[in-house]
């Protein structure tokens, strides 16, 4: 495997255990960190990427290990944390050529070529005359993508990248992730569970700092086979329902009423329907099954 994290402990000094005894396995592609905020995926994002220290476990990246020798995991490392920043009102291309000879291009016309691949890759060329100060949130978040593939890195981090981005941002945003996911290893942190059906082979849910499941979705889809159920009911019987069943999700109907869906062994009652198990699923009921091992 390309990245492998053992037994990975962080715990904060106001006491928050943010990473509890992490096992992971990633290899080449695109690679999902689904929980919520809070769960600990920018704790851990953080600690691959060498910003913080933990306070016990290893992580391996290829032949490099990471804690011991953090400037070879750099080198071949691009970040883009949930922040990143307030850009000097410079054009693009500019701002990119300043990114490239701190990252060691010396060579102009290596700069040059290199600059113009990353700009087209990201969407970004017919802009890079522009202040990035004055590009959208998704243009931003692209152009934190072109900054990071300057040198070439095998391992991608991308910690909440879609999250306040409009849906043509979102979408546009998410194909230039599939571009570069083919050739290299591309940790994609969300708690939007639609952005890793879309992007994402494998994926970890994480919660409370632990690792509550690891596989595709499909691996998890097939495990709730014949253990999800829908009911439509009132919106004012919620609470009393919510009682009767194990309620995993609920949505809305136009005439107000409740879609719920429940997790049981076997059918509760005749009352409720099979329902084909997604995504969704997979995720409330680690979350939910968690919650009750606090």
């Amino acid at each position: 495997m390309s990245l492998q994290i053992t037994e990975l402990t962080k715990t904060y000094k106001n006491g928050v255990k943010a990473l509890d005894n992490i096992n992971l396995e990633i290899g080449k592609g695109m690679f999902g960190l689904l929980g919520p905020n809070g769960a600990g995926k920018s704790s851990l994002m953080r600690t691959i990427a060498t910003l913080q220290q933990p306070d016990a476990g290893a992580i391996r990246f290829r032949d490099i290990d990471v804690l011991k020798d953090k400037m070879s995991l750099r080198k071949v490392l691009g970040y883009l944390p949930q922040e990143f920043g307030v850009y000097p009102n410079i054009s693009a291309e500019e701002l990119l050529n300043y990114f490239a000879q701190l990252k060691g291009i010396t060579g102009k016309s290596d700069r040059k070529k290199m600059i113009q691949e990353v700009l087209e890759i990201t969407n970004l060329y017919d802009v890079r005359d522009k202040s990035v100060s004055g590009y959208s949130g998704g243009m931003k978040q692209r152009f934190g993508i072109a900054q990071l593939l300057l040198n070439r890195p095998q391992l991608i981090i991308v910690d909440e990248p879609t999250a306040g981005l409009d849906p043509a941002e979102r979408q546009r945003f998410l194909n230039v992730l599939r571009e570069i996911g083919t050739d290299n290893t591309v940790i994609f942190s969300t708690h939007i569970v639609d952005d890793v059906r879309e992007l994402c082979h494998e994926l970890a849910i994480l919660n409370g700092g632990r690792l509550l499941y690891r596989g595709t979705a499909q691996q998890g889809q097939d495990m709730l086979a014949g253990k999800i159920w829908t009911k439509t009911i009132d919106r004012v019987d919620f609470e009393a329902e919510s009682k009767r069943y194990n309620v995993i999700s609920s949505n809305y109907n136009p005439d107000n009423s409740l879609n719920i869906r429940l997790y049981h062994d076997v059918k509760p009652d005749d009352s409720v329907r099979e329902a084909k198990p997604v995504l969704e699923d997979v995720y409330f009921v680690n979350l939910k099954q968690e919650a009750l091992h606090v």
